[in-house]
């Protein structure tokens, strides 16, 4: 039983070949692809006003110079979301639940900002790890605290995703499974149980949004930091 719970967070293979490419490259087909018109239709154009909204919240908290990071953040945010989401489907792998993943995408970009900071600023960016007015006794100490908060930032994101997203998906299968289960035996407790299961649901569809914004809003953070 312990097995098959977690069956669903391995992935897929076809004829030796894992499948977790396609599913990150599935999503962008939903995508709009640009055309001649203005305005191709209503869909399209919910998700352009969608594809807008994004980014002028991305971007509010940086200056002009993190504007150069518009392009990138907001085709991260896009991908984190319509991952999440469609992996709440039945049947369906979610890339974003295997903690490798969330590192590979944690580790380069919370680099980048470091490197950029470093680049353009580095007095500015050494200065954070020892605030202004510290005692000279704890210099060392708040030096050391300092550089491993800044060291477990990219852990902290990608562990953050991947919590989230698996222990929702646990949940679900879990009060499915009870769900089932309990249906021949205790009907009525069973109606109650896919009550729970429907709410419960609708937590993991905000959860999935929730952890993608939160997702990119940090590496904006750090981005705004170090610029």
């Amino acid at each position: 039983m312990n097995l098959s719970f977690f069956d669903q967070f391995s992935s897929p293979y076809l004829l030796g070949i894992p499948l977790i490419l396609p599913a990150l490259l599935l999503p962008a087909l939903l995508l709009p692809s640009p055309g001649h018109r203005w305005v191709n239709n209503r869909l399209s154009t919910i998700q352009l006003w969608l594809i807008h909204l994004i980014t002028k919240q991305l971007m509010a908290p940086l200056n002009k110079a993190g504007h150069k990071w518009a392009l990138l953040l907001t085709s991260l945010i896009l991908l984190l979301l319509s991952i999440n989401l469609l992996g709440l489907l039945p049947y369906t792998f979610t890339p974003t639940t295997q903690l490798s993943m969330n590192m590979a995408l944690a580790i380069p970009l919370w680099l980048a900002t470091l490197l950029t900071g470093l680049r353009n600023q580095p007095s500015a960016s050494l200065g954070h790890l020892l605030p202004e007015g510290t005692p000279t006794p704890l210099i060392p100490a708040l030096i050391m605290i300092e550089t491993i908060s800044l060291l477990i930032r990219p852990l902290a994101l990608g562990v953050r995703l991947t919590a989230n997203l698996t222990a929702g998906h646990l949940l679900i299968q879990l009060i499915s499974t009870a769900t089932i289960t309990l249906l021949p035996m205790m009907p009525s407790i069973s109606i109650l149980t896919a009550l729970i299961l429907f709410l419960l649901t609708i937590l993991e569809v905000a959860v999935a949004m929730i952890q993608a914004y939160v997702f990119v809003l940090l590496l904006s953070l750090y981005l705004q930091e170090n610029i």
